[in-house]
């Protein structure tokens, strides 16, 4: 193909320009608008549709109208146009490089020299985002991208790098102990019952009276955490208890012992039942923040329940019971090749109630811990010799379909494989005595309240729980800041002004998986990232963990560490939004829904970064923080519509509604987070958990893990340049989709970019998207583009009436109904059978019988009268009503004449059933019957050719209405007995 000099000339022009040009993915926008503007085509050219994309949604309802409205403002702006004078195409002034306006631009540049965006601040600027993300550190490492983050990827020198013993290669926290766990309306209702005797619920502060804030496990006595609980904290059954024996890991080959020889063990030991004595709660410790007092904030800690063994001493022992249990134990675990990691000496009997506890203030914390120590000063007092723990209900160990019920009884000692998980049960070797009885039932069988009214003061010294009055100290909301919302999960938080409860809700990504190695009950949400490979499973680099968690990205059912198992929670928080209690100053989880669901957010895009250890000692992944992606775009929006007043800076949204609660304030913005492109002074810094505390065995180890980690993070980074919009083909399966989380465990709502609709994702559980609030196609419910909204969801899928009738019964009832057709059935078939034996043919089946039984012809029955005897007259008989009554009874008594002669004849046979005696008649005296057999009889006679003489006789007068006289048929007519 040969060039023209023209076109060689017109090509050197434009390189002597200089010009750089920007170019932009293609739409339809610019064509649409250029029609629009050249008077070509009207807005209405496409049929009044909007153009797909999400830049054409609208969050109003009347989207018609407004497209209408801007028509006609554009035909009148278009109007006023014409009348200037437009310059030629090639007269335009070029601007220069740094004049040249960003996003979208006219495609005749001549029309308007100066563009003013009249945008609204809270409208959504396509125009600044792109479809992916993370374009500027496309070609950067983990290890670069770690360093200009800031971290420290490589030298292994984290906060917790060395677990501290030598002797075992791998810590782990299965246990021998005793149970305090109970089962109260407030908390879990799959808690254990297993403590009859201390009221545990007594010493909390559900309420958050005196406490602020705590870790995300919350209380871990009184009952553990419903799902729905307000504050959001993990939904775990009540795990309250004593270690006596710590076994450690439960891998042989890494020093520790196995299950099966720890039941072996404490099957060859026998123990009497122990008593608990309560001696006092006390606060402080934990190593979190504040401990040191030179940090801002309320300090924070653990607080803890001692208790105490008591030792009884049998007839001339030198050693107590106790003291014999545990050389038994030792000595059985070494008989069965106990390994290295299992304590070498008991542990100090406590309670473990709750870690990282924040209070309002000093004083909060002096008037908890009196209150509480004064319950405990009421268990003293109602059991001075201590008391044996248990309950007279059942449970079954381990819980679910794998145990056996069985009756709990009292001084049972247990082994959990995890704080939470008991396996086994171990009984003692002998009943309570009747004194231990009384105790042990004292609580549950008796009236207690003299107790709790005679104890008034407290007489034991629960000292060093920060109550002395040397540590002053008091929550100060006004040095909240946003950087708060990068927040440590093993501590409390520091809430902001007017918050009254803290909470655990938030908005993010959701990323677990399911997996046949994890305990997982809930729906994969990705499979871009398999995070498998950043774990350490065998103890290769890792020991131990400094919290009750293992793995967050799903733990193995029979991990060695003993860590509790959860399903994988892989997620990245994005926005929390605090407690779910409007009383307390939060927002309720339906309007959060609603918030979430006017935000009109793009395809989220999401890419690894690195893997490192953070300054709180966890480890996590770092995700890129893109401060022009749809990520940053909702993050801005969310603290713009529901972000806490800070600085002047007010949210505002379309419900009303607003919380005093979340983490981010009203002004935050993504340009504010963390990575190159923020300024460290936000709360925008997308990253996943991966582990609490990791416990490295050196520096080395944790050098090389992190290696290994970030090795596979740039595979990530080479597979997805751009990032990914992560999901499935059963969930959001275009990508990109939020959630909002009840806590760490549990994904309740989903909601899909661009409007495309919200859906609740629960327990496993998943409902189609019913809610839309974009604008509407031609053709109602018949045009397949307003399937998903919400009216034409519930046209199309309504349910029939029968199925709603029918799922209203309920278990119970449908089992009721259909057990009643089941016995109607059955029943209509045995008397088929029945009747078919008795009137079939020889040699006819059931079925013809059925067809013949079934076409026949029906008779039609004659009305059978009654017992006529009945029928006599009760007052005497006129001669009127003698001729009535002979009249009607004459048609009646024909049919039944040789009837009743042939039982007469029976009679003269037999013997009669009625007892007779001869009764001597009176002189005048009248023995004629006014019955109607009686008239039945004489009847007969007369047509038998009878004398007449008994019929004369029979309508005789009579002496009295009382008279009954039957006539004996063997004798003469004249001779009559009477009926007594």
């Amino acid at each position: 193909m040969a060039w023209g000099p023209a076109v060689l000339v017109k090509l050197l022009m434009v390189a002597s320009l200089g010009v750089t040009i920007e170019s932009k993915l293609a739409d339809r926008s610019r064509l649409v608008k250029a029609r629009h503007e050249s008077g070509k085509y009207d807005r209405y050219h496409d049929n009044g549709r909007p153009i797909e994309g999400p830049g054409y949604r609208s969050t109003r309802n009347d989207a018609e109208l407004a497209v209408q409205k801007r028509f006609e403002a554009d035909k009148k702006k278009k109007t006023r146009r014409k009348a200037q004078q437009k310059p030629a195409p090639w007269n335009m002034e070029m601007p220069v490089e740094d004049e040249r306006p960003r996003g979208d631009v006219k495609m005749f540049r001549g029309q308007s020299k100066v563009v003013e965006s009249h945008e609204d601040d809270e409208a959504r600027k396509l125009s600044s985002q792109l479809t992916g993300c993370c374009y500027d550190y496309k070609s950067y490492g983990a290890t670069e991208l770690c360093a200009i983050y800031g971290q420290d990827c490589e030298s292994g020198q984290t906060p917790s790098h060395d677990s501290g013993d030598d002797s075992c290669e791998q810590d782990g926290l299965s246990f021998i102990g005793l149970s305090f766990s109970v089962n109260t309306a407030s908390g879990n209702p799959y808690s254990y019952q297993l403590c009859d005797q201390f009221p545990m619920e007594n010493i909390i502060d559900r309420s958050y009276d005196y406490v602020m804030s705590m870790d995300e496990d919350g209380w871990l006595v009184g009952g553990g955490y419903k799902t729905f609980d307000y504050s959001g904290k993990m939904p775990y059954i009540d795990s309250s208890h004593t270690e006596l024996l710590r076994i450690g890991n439960l891998n042989p080959e890494a020093g520790g012992t196995s299950i099966d020889q720890v039941y072996a063990a404490m099957s060859s030991v026998s123990f009497a039942p122990l008593s608990i004595f309560p001696e006092y709660l006390k606060g402080g410790g934990g190593h979190h923040s504040g401990d040191d007092g030179d940090e801002e904030g309320s300090p924070s800690g653990d607080i803890t329940f001692i208790v105490s063994i008591v030792e009884t001493y049998d007839d001339g022992a030198s050693y107590s019971t106790y003291e014999y249990f545990l050389d038994d134990i030792f000595n059985a675990m070494a008989s069965v090749g106990g390994g290295s990691c299992m304590d070498d000496h008991d542990t100090d009997p406590h309670v473990s109630m709750s870690r990282g506890v924040k209070f309002w203030s000093s004083y909060h914390q002096q008037q908890f811990m009196y209150q509480t120590n004064l319950e405990i000063a009421v268990w003293q007092s109602m059991y001075p010799y201590g008391t044996a723990i248990g309950s007279a209900g059942s449970a079954s160990f381990p819980p679910g379909r794998g145990g056996t019920k069985q009756k709990v009884g009292y001084g049972n000692m247990y082994f959990f494989f995890d704080r939470a998980n008991i396996t086994k049960a171990f009984s003692p070797n002998r009943d309570l005595t009747s004194s231990e009885s009384y105790y042990a039932k004292l609580y549950m069988k008796t009236d207690v309240s003299e107790f709790y009214s005679s104890t008034t003061a407290i007489s034991f010294d629960y000292s060093g729980s920060r109550d002395d009055g040397d540590c002053e100290y008091e929550h100060n909301p006004y040095n909240w800041n946003a950087n708060m919302a990068k927040h440590d999960m093993t501590d409390g938080w520091e809430l902001p002004p007017n918050c009254l409860q803290e909470g655990e809700t938030f908005f993010g990504i959701p990323l677990s998986r399911t997996s046949d190695s994890k305990l997982q009950s809930s729906n994969s949400f990705q499979e871009q990232f398999d995070f498998e490979y950043l774990t350490d499973r065998n103890g290769t680099y890792i020991t131990s963990f400094g919290t009750n968690h293992g793995w967050l990205v799903g733990e193995e059912l029979g991990n060695a560490v003993g860590s509790i198992v959860d399903k994988d929670t892989a997620h990245i928080p994005i926005f929390y939004t605090g407690t779910t209690n409007a009383a307390l100053g939060g927002m309720s989880m339906g309007d959060m829904i609603k918030v979430a669901q006017q935000v009109d957010f793009g395809t989220l895009y999401i890419k690894p970064a690195f893997v490192f250890i953070d300054d709180d000692g966890h480890a996590k992944l770092q995700f890129e923080a893109d401060t022009s992606s749809a990520l940053a775009y909702l993050y801005d929006n969310l603290c713009k519509e529901i972000g806490i007043t800070w600085n002047y800076d007010t949210p505002t949204n379309a419900i009303g509604s607003y919380t005093q609660c979340a983490m981010h304030a009203a002004g935050d913005r993504a340009a504010y987070g963390c990575g190159p492109s923020g300024t460290n002074n936000g709360g925008f810094c997308p990253q996943m958990t991966l582990a609490y505390s990791p416990r490295f065995a050196d520096e080395d180890s944790a050098a090389a893990y992190l290696y290994r980690c970030n090795n596979y993070v740039d595979y990530w980074r080479s597979l997805y340049p751009s990032g990914v919009a992560v999901g499935t083909s059963n969930f959001c399966p275009k990508g990109g989709c939020l959630a909002l989380f009840l806590n760490r465990l549990d994904v309740y709502e989903v909601f899909k970019p661009d409007l495309g609709g919200s859906w609740v994702e629960y327990n496993g559980a998943s409902m189609p998207p019913t809610y839309s609030p974009a604008p509407t196609w031609k053709g109602g419910c018949d045009e397949p583009h307003n399937f998903h909204l919400d009216k034409c969801f519930r046209k199309r899928y309504k349910p029939k009436a029968s199925a709603v009738a029918w799922d209203a019964l309920g278990s119970v009832g449908q089992f009721s109904v259909m057990l009643v057709v089941f016995m109607a059935v059955t029943l209509s078939i045995s008397i088929f059978l029945a009747r078919a034996r008795k009137k079939r043919r020889r040699g006819e089946s059931y079925l013809g019988f059925f067809f013949r039984d079934l076409t026949r012809k029906r008779r039609k029955k004659r009305r059978k009268n009654g017992n006529t005897e009945l029928e006599e007259n009760m007052l005497p008989e006129t001669s009127s009503r003698r001729s009535k009554s002979s009249k009607r009874g004459s048609s009646r008594s024909r049919s039944k004449s040789r009837r009743r002669s042939k039982s007469a004849g029976k009679s003269r046979d037999g013997s009669r059933s009625r007892t007779l005696r001869p009764v001597p008649l009176q002189p005048g005296s009248v023995s004629g019957k006014k019955s109607s057999s009686s008239r039945g009889r004489s009847g007969s006679r007369r047509r038998e050719g009878k004398d007449d003489q008994s019929v004369t006789s029979g309508s005789t007068r009579r002496s009295g209405v009382f008279d009954l006289t039957v006539t004996n048929p063997q004798e003469d007519s004249d001779k009559r007995q009477q009926l007594v």
